[in-house]
């Protein structure tokens, strides 16, 4: 009991993570308000870990989950009631996430060697870039987003085990295990609207 009431705020967030991933994957908009939760119990996590890249990204996570929110909200345009649909990344766009996470990844690795001591500021500016770039493309429905997170999830697994974070690497365990689920469901979404859009063509 008594470590259950001293880890309280990560089992409250290791809880909202995991529905915030099931909503994610059943594409429900509900996913960002919890997500917001998850976010805010993760910035007092990560601070007294020193996991300082993580503890920013979490504000960063408010902040596009908002933007996210608006935009599943939304639909297509802002006279549309049509939901928005999963799609593919193109090359130009693979190209400019990629140099995207690398600036990324360089500036805050940067600032984590020169300014805090993060214990493995590489390692935590890698998720830390590659999860900017993965939540910008889930806002989007960009079905690759999902790869990017298996990458992300397996190497935060490692950190949070490293760091003694249990609760927190359960999570992890099962957002790795899951973003594969969620990748083979968006797939076949992305199928269903190809071949809607065929028909439409006909």
């Amino acid at each position: 009991m008594e470590w259950i009431v001293s880890n309280i705020v990560e089992i409250i967030g290791t809880v909202s993570g995991l529905l915030y991933l099931y909503l994610e994957i059943k594409q429900n908009k509900w996913l960002w308000p919890v997500g917001i939760l998850t976010s805010v119990m993760y910035i007092f996590v990560f601070y007294t870990s020193k996991f300082y890249a993580d503890m920013s990204l979490q504000f960063y996570y408010v902040l596009i989950s908002v933007y996210g929110w608006i935009l599943w909200s939304r639909g297509k345009s802002s006279d549309q009631n049509e939901e928005l649909q999963v799609r593919s990344v193109t090359r130009p766009l693979f190209m400019g996430l990629v140099l995207c996470s690398l600036v990324i990844y360089l500036g805050i690795s940067y600032v984590l060697v020169e300014f805090t001591d993060s214990p493995l500021p590489y390692w935590d500016a890698f998720t830390t870039a590659l999860s900017i770039v993965a939540t910008w493309m889930l806002a989007k429905k960009i079905l690759e987003q999902w790869i990017v997170w298996v990458i992300v999830n397996v190497v935060s697994l490692a950190l949070y085990i490293y760091k003694g974070l249990y609760p927190t690497s359960v999570l992890f365990f099962f957002y790795a295990a899951l973003s594969v689920v969620g990748y083979l469901q968006w797939r076949k979404d992305l199928v269903v609207v190809k071949l809607d859009m065929a028909e439409k063509k006909l």
